[in-house]
């Protein structure tokens, strides 16, 4: 039974999930927090504008010392891949001796590849590159997830969900699990469309690999996705890109049966979209490049795949976020 969540990182997404969790009245949701967010939970609880006009408020605990949250069933990590790093060495009061761990975040996570040949030692560099998440969040504590939702928070501690309910769940290793059903049981009483998947991986790797050019092209261009499809130069760059995507997910058991024009034209479908990495560039935050690009790139080259548009998009993408100061100056090589 999962009775204790703890959503680390209440934004966007794990504001999204945390508040529907805690209305659903299922288990005891806390959060883990900081600045004016943490204010924000502490004063006023949980805060959810629905897209149909329905909002929720609920209070909560709140607190930025894991200590004081104490041991939880379940840990829902929703922050920022670049602040995971410094972040997952100080979780360990969250964890008990049977604490689940979901990280519902963006891109390629830090474990995806632990099992994998070629990657056992080394993990990938670009995402963990000390090995410091992976020492202190152990692999069978791990469920997969994939987060199909869009939210923002148009204030501190305020989310405003904008559209999609969906949430997979599975074992990293893909076998069926009282755990992971468990979990998906959970989040579908807090109104989610949660499925449980027997290859989680590669739904991870479907994600990516619509994310991977749009998120980054976007930033750079300041172009909603809409205008990144109207061209065709820009278009036929990020098929080029997916391509190699799709090779290297071949190698590592993610298939891919799609051609990146179908992709297309599914993205087509959100007009003036805003992608996520567009919205922190305009709000000055940190680009989440290394989990989207930066490790699709570093497994390409690990596995000998030729990625010549991945490695173009990743090197302009880095200069962009350097010249604007959101991607850090030097950064350790994957190789």
């Amino acid at each position: 039974m999962i009775g204790k969540v703890c959503i680390v990182g209440a934004g966007a997404i794990g504001g999204l999930i945390g508040t529907r969790l805690a209305a659903a009245g299922q288990a005891e949701v806390c959060a883990l927090a900081r600045g004016s967010t943490l204010e924000s939970l502490r004063r006023d609880g949980w805060q959810l504008q629905e897209a149909d006009g329905e909002r929720l408020q609920v209070p909560t605990r709140a607190s930025d010392r894991p200590a004081e949250l104490g041991p939880q069933d379940l840990v829902v990590i929703a922050v920022k891949g670049p602040a995971l790093a410094s972040l997952a060495p100080t979780l360990g009061p969250l964890l008990g001796p049977n604490t689940l761990v979901l990280p519902a975040m963006n891109g390629v996570p830090w474990w995806f590849c632990q099992r994998i040949n070629g990657f056992v030692e080394t993990g990938l560099r670009s995402v963990d590159p000390e090995g410091r998440i992976a020492a202190a969040i152990g692999y069978e504590r791990v469920l997969g997830a994939v987060v199909h939702a869009s939210a923002s928070t148009p204030t501190p501690g305020v989310v405003q969900h904008h559209m999609g309910r969906g949430l997979i769940v599975g074992e990293p290793d893909g076998r069926p699990s009282e755990r992971a059903d468990a979990v998906v049981s959970l989040l579908a009483r807090a109104g989610f469309d949660a499925t449980r998947s027997d290859d989680v991986r590669t739904a991870i790797w479907y994600k990516l690999w619509g994310n991977l050019t749009m998120n980054p092209v976007s930033a750079i261009t300041g172009a909603t996705v809409d205008r990144i499809l109207a061209d065709p130069l820009v278009r036929d760059f990020c098929s080029a890109a997916m391509q190699e995507a799709a090779l290297i997910g071949r190698q590592i058991g993610c298939s891919i049966d799609e051609a990146p024009e179908a992709r297309h034209a599914v993205t087509a479908k959100l007009g003036a979209f805003r992608t996520s990495m567009l919205q922190d560039a305009q709000a000055g935050r940190p680009l989440e490049l290394d989990a989207i690009v930066g490790a699709t790139h570093e497994i390409g080259q690990r596995l000998g795949v030729a990625t010549p548009a991945i490695g173009a998009l990743l090197g302009m993408a880095r200069l962009f976020g350097r010249v604007h100061g959101l991607y850090p100056e030097s950064t350790p090589s994957p190789a």
